[in-house]
């Protein structure tokens, strides 16, 4: 085992609380760690992720088939799992969260869509009959299945999808077909060249009437040679900013003949004569982006633990500059500007992990109602998966580049692991729903709510109860320099936000505006509001959950957790002060006094920092990078793996031969 760099030792030795009691809160208990631990133990277990030339050099070809054989051994391990019983359709959170976080792929997998909407779809969308037929295969993966939606011409405006299934009594078929270019289907992970089943989300016709979008099981191409069947135009998009090992893909319909019972029809059904039932819902098709909303706020919590650990290691090993001149160089950790670029991330990964709990939470129990035919918190579900999508993506992606750039010009390397981190979080800031367009989908629920408040007596659910209580006269009438202060301080602003938008959407109408130019002219603004409650969304619960603990957790732990919420929130308070100035009766001593709370805060957290990453407990196989290993080496592995490169190879290329020496000699 390689020594350990002198400076992390000390981080550790000085830190307050027990890495490993942290760690188990993390996972959620003691029995989710040991699982985890054994998950990573098979995933590392395999040598074969490891070999071979470092991804970074590998051609567009050469990473898509490094990456399906790399998927093949990960995804072969869910087939393990399973059969020694530790994981199955039902523990669906586990699989994700667990077995796919633990992964080793930094540039993610063509199987991925499989897992986290083909199957998701089948569940929520397909009758029991369906599933049964279906869910299998793709459960043991003899088939693998991608999710098209997204075309060409449209992306988050399902609406307007172009592609067609027209149903055919006489031969009970549908015709599945693109009748323009723009109605390709474009970006759907794994479709490429990967997946042989696809769901498409097509325009459905039956008796010669749009009946809107309606989702269809596709075979793409043939179980035995996999080549594209009769009908089907399909292949990969090109090279991305990220994610090239996901072989994204179009597809296209030439008048593509499906049976009948391919239409998935758990809410809404087309009968054999071509009479349409409409579902009870139309919202209740959209349960599978739903779900992967879900998804990827735990996705961003995977991911940002990784840029903290990685920039909060390297910090405590990187000397730089002086602070008092005839001193040594110290560590950039103790840089109060460094503090700020990186400890407000890791306070957001507990933040959002505790979010993204309650968010699932919230899913697993509208569908519980939904199945009882209670419809009522289904427009509060999408409100909330929509925004936390939003801002949890928005907001990782900025805490991944200041971890970045934290980092220095080292951050820039490859190998760091933070340029492909921020490529892969970056993208999902457009993919599954735009997040300006989520906002704007949370904004129009929160209109709706605050058009009704005055004349409802029931109390609200959960997620706006806030928007009642908060605008009562006498809510909050002195600002309070604390958590629960601030929270209040946010509601208000929320609150401010929502009406502000409301009396402007008024006021144009009434002046002549049509509802859809006023909506549009107001949209800057609704969106802020809807981001605006977003934050009373995860800062009220990452206050309350950590106020519930109890001694169960280690009184050193509970404090160290404290600080970190009452870091985001100050965090977030001076970020925002323009909104709280005009909403709430904050005053400049306040502000003095948040600000001096905070920089007093960053230097209690300082000596924990290092601890609070370890915690995080995720091993250098999973890291892979030189600058956040455990042994904070960084300097022996930066040159490590700078000898792997290709050029490196031998000492004179061909290209000096060939261009360089006749150009120097002027004979080119």
């Amino acid at each position: 085992m390689c020594e350990v760099n002198k400076d992390l030792l000390n981080e550790r030795d000085k830190c307050t609380f027990d890495v490993k009691a942290l760690t188990t809160f993390i996972d959620g208990g003691p029995e989710r760690t040991l699982e985890r631990k054994y998950r990573e133990e098979i995933m590392l277990g395999e040598k074969e992720l490891t070999e071979g030339v470092p991804e970074e050099y590998l051609s567009h070809k050469e990473r898509y088939d490094d990456g399906i054989r790399k998927s093949v051994i990960v995804f072969g391990l869910v087939r393990r799992l399973q059969e020694e019983g530790r994981s199955n359709i039902t523990n669906y959170r586990d699989v994700m969260n667990g077995l796919l976080g633990s992964s080793s792929m930094k540039d993610g997998s063509a199987l991925g869509l499989h897992y986290i909407m083909f199957m998701p779809a089948i569940i929520n969308q397909g009758t029991e009959e369906q599933q049964a037929q279906w869910l299998p295969r793709a459960w043991n993966c003899s088939i693998i299945g991608s999710y098209a939606q997204t075309e060409l011409g449209h992306g988050t405006f399902i609406r307007g999808l172009e592609t067609t299934a027209t149903y055919d009594p006489e031969t009970k078929e549908f015709e599945l077909h693109s009748p323009t270019l723009t109605s390709y289907k474009w970006w759907p992970g794994g479709l490429g060249h990967t997946a042989n089943y696809c769901i498409v989300v097509a325009q459905l016709y039956t008796k010669g009437q749009c009946h809107g979008i309606h989702s269809f099981i596709i075979q793409v191409r043939d179980e035995e040679t996999h080549m594209p069947l009769p009908g089907i135009k399909v292949g990969d998009i090109g090279a991305k900013l990220g994610l090239n090992s996901v072989n994204n893909g179009f597809l296209g319909f030439d008048h593509l003949r499906i049976p009948r019972e391919q239409m998935l029809m758990k809410h809404a059904q087309v009968l054999e004569d071509g009479t349409y039932v409409k579902s009870r819902n139309s919202k209740l098709n959209y349960g599978a982006m739903v779900f992967v909303r879900v998804v990827i706020v735990y996705d961003m919590v995977n991911y940002l633990s990784r840029a903290v650990t990685i920039a909060t290691r390297y910090s405590a090993v990187r000397r730089q500059s002086q602070l008092r001149p005839g001193e040594p160089e110290p560590q950039i950790l103790d840089y109060v500007t460094q503090q700020h670029k990186i400890f407000i991330g890791i306070a957001a990964c507990h933040a959002l992990r505790l979010t993204a709990n309650m968010l699932w939470e919230t899913f697993h129990a509208v569908t519980e109602q939904l199945v009882g035919g209670n419809l009522q918190r289904l427009p509060e579900l999408h409100a909330l998966a929509c925004c936390l999508k939003a801002v949890s993506t928005a907001d990782t992606a900025m805490y991944v580049e200041r971890c970045r750039l934290a980092c220095g010009g080292h951050g820039y390397m490859q190998s760091s692991n933070l340029p492909m981190t921020y490529g892969t979080v970056t993208a999902a800031c457009t993919y599954e729903g735009e997040n300006t367009v989520l906002l704007l989908q949370t904004a129009r629920y929160l209109v709706k709510i605050w058009q009704s408040i005055d004349t409802t007596d029931t109390a609200l659910i959960p997620t706006v109860a806030y928007l009642k209580a908060a605008s009562a006269a006498d809510f909050y009438a002195h600002w309070e320099n604390s958590v629960e202060g601030i929270i209040k301080g946010f509601q208000k602003v929320a609150l401010g936000k929502v009406s502000t938008c409301v009396k402007n959407l008024n006021k144009r109408i009434n002046a002549g505006m049509t509802p859809e130019d006023a909506w549009n002219i107001t949209s800057v603004q609704l969106v802020s509001a809807a981001e605006a409650h977003c934050r009373v969304i995860i800062l009220s619960t990452f206050y309350g959950e950590i106020s519930k603990l109890t001694d169960a957790v280690p009184s050193a732990v509970r404090l160290v957790l404290r600080q970190l919420v009452e870091l985001y929130a100050l965090y977030w308070t001076l970020e925002k002060l323009n909104d709280l100035l005009l909403y709430t009766c904050i005053s400049e001593l306040n502000v003095d006094h948040l600000q001096f709370q905070y920089e007093e805060l960053l230097s209690k957290i300082r000596p924990n920092a290092v601890g609070l990453v370890d915690a995080f407990d995720i091993i250098d196989g999973i890291l892979q990078s030189t600058l956040g290993a455990y042994d904070g080496r960084v300097y022996e592995r930066l040159m490590e793996e700078a000898m792997k490169s290709p050029l490196n190879a031998q000492p004179v290329q061909e290209s000096f031969h060939k261009y360089l020496k006749p150009f120097m000699r002027g004979k080119l």
